[in-house]
């Protein structure tokens, strides 16, 4: 599931399969898949920022160097790192 996309202005894309409403802020690599487990609720973009959270906290990057291209409402996201 999980590729990695390199584009000409040095950006990087991947994929996870978001899971909200979790028991615990955790991530989990599968083989190739990258599974982000988030405490928070799917409402107004809570859990999306819980996510951008976790993952800028897991890369060690600032959050604003992650931005969602793909999959605001679905558990399949597609993420860019700059």
């Amino acid at each position: 599931m999980t590729e990695l996309k390199a584009h000409l202005n040095g950006a990087t894309e991947f994929t996870v399969r978001a899971t909200p409403k979790s028991s615990r802020d955790r991530i989990v690599i599968e083989g190739e898949d990258i599974r982000v487990y988030v405490t928070t609720v799917p409402e107004n973009g809570k859990a999306n920022a819980a996510i951008i959270k976790l993952l800028s906290k897991a890369l060690g990057v600032p959050k604003t160097s992650l931005t969602l291209v793909r999959g605001e409402t679905s558990r399949d996201k597609t993420f860019r790192l700059d």
